[in-house]
């Protein structure tokens, strides 16, 4: 099926020690899809990347691409940006470029199309003979992306990567991954930018002290818990707050915020009582309120 997962972690493990900071990870990377890495400062996000590319051994678990566990010669054709930059500071930007794309068996002369083209779409085409230190920190994080991008990967493995960009940047490097998508290729990537993933990201992995917190597509986790209602009368709404089903979180004469039962069933009995309440007191608005990112992050994590 064209939307079943390429990329799968199944039972993902790391011990540092006697300390385990990755606890039996699973999730999945669908085709074309961007996947939004969250988590606090030590929940395990790089942890986990390293171990799908091959830089840290799993005490358990395994990375499968396409139902098989992933190998040396499958990650060699992912593209991978890691946290600490790993790029040479003292030689020209094209060189590296061009090496790291030769490295990944691509030809010298369409290495360096594929550099100048790169270049180019970040706002570099005339710092290629530079030296990778005379950039300013937001240039040097370009050239880190198009060095994970340079051999045309198959797969995208990004740890914060719009981290210290300026917004002209983020766009462009947002129109490449989208184009990426388009070809195919699933895009996995650690932010703490919540507003950025929420914008970019079909699905989302939060992680909460090495664990897996909440994993899906974002659209199933706004459906996800308590169902919220903002809702308008021609009458004042204070008579919501004795309703006992009802758990009424902001009221303000003819305008109410209020969230229902979690359990499906009495969710449904508690709307339509609701409802059959509300119309002879003049209802002009009933409004389902998905939550945000943010607030699906912090209830996860706490």
């Amino acid at each position: 099926m064209p939307d079943d997962p390429v990329l799968r972690v199944h039972g993902l493990t790391r011990r540092f020690g006697e300390r385990t900071v990755v606890d039996g990870l699973d999730f999945a990377l669908r085709p074309g899809t961007m996947t939004g890495f969250l988590g606090a400062n030590g929940a395990g996000k790089t942890t986990t990347l390293r171990m799908i590319m091959g830089i840290l051994e799993p005490a358990a678990g395994e990375v499968l691409w396409r139902g098989e566990p992933l190998g040396a010669e499958q990650i060699g054709r992912f593209g991978y940006m890691p946290e600490e930059r790993g790029l040479w500071p003292k030689q020209r930007i094209i060189d590296q470029l061009v090496y790291l794309a030769q490295l990944q068996g691509v030809a010298r002369a369409e290495a360096r199309d594929r550099a100048g083209r790169l270049l180019e779409e970040f706002g570099l085409a005339d710092r290629g003979r530079d030296l990778l230190e005379s950039l300013s920190l937001g240039n040097q994080q370009r050239v880190q992306i198009a060095a994970a991008l340079i051999h045309e990967p198959e797969a995208l493995i990004l740890d914060e990567p719009f981290s210290g960009l300026d917004p002209a940047a983020v766009d462009s490097m947002v129109e490449m991954l989208r184009r990426l998508l388009r070809r195919g290729v699933p895009v996995l990537f650690s932010s703490h930018q919540l507003d950025l993933v929420e914008r970019l990201c079909e699905d989302v992995v939060i992680l909460h002290e090495g664990t897996v917190a909440v994993a899906g597509s974002a659209e199933t986790l706004r459906s996800t818990g308590p169902a919220r209602y903002r809702i308008t009368a021609e009458a004042d709404l204070g008579w919501l707050r004795d309703v006992p089903e009802l758990d009424v979180l902001d009221v303000a004469g003819r305008e109410a915020l209020v969230e229902l039962p979690e359990d499906p069933g009495e969710s449904d009995r508690t709307r339509s009582r609701l409802l059959a309440d509300l119309v002879p007191r003049g209802l002009t608005g009933f409004t389902r309120i998905y939550p945000t990112l943010s607030e699906i992050y912090r209830k996860a994590t706490r």
